[in-house]
């Protein structure tokens, strides 16, 4: 074998084991690029059922303070109908 054959037979292995590394490498980002993905649905899932409590959430504090605000205008006429009385005794 000439020295240029095993030349080329070292490049030739070089560039082979240099592929194998970078597969290796691609096929390790693979994996965490679907554990990314994966944790992104999840983090999305999550978000979205938030956003449904706090809509529900929303809903719920606008009719207790709507009950409430009710209640504080029967209290304010139901005073002043007091002091009518008491002054009108």
């Amino acid at each position: 074998m000439s020295g240029t054959e095993a030349a080329l037979r070292g490049h030739h292995a070089a560039l082979r084991d240099g592929l194998a590394e970078l597969l290796a490498r691609r096929e390790e980002l693979s994996g965490r690029i679907r554990a990314e993905e994966a944790e992104r649905d999840r983090l999305q899932a999550r978000i979205a059922a938030l956003s449904r409590r706090l809509f529900d959430t929303s809903e719920s504090l606008v009719g207790l303070r709507s009950t409430r605000a009710h209640i504080d205008r029967t209290i304010a006429e139901m005073d002043a109908a007091s002091g009518q009385v008491l002054t009108g005794s």
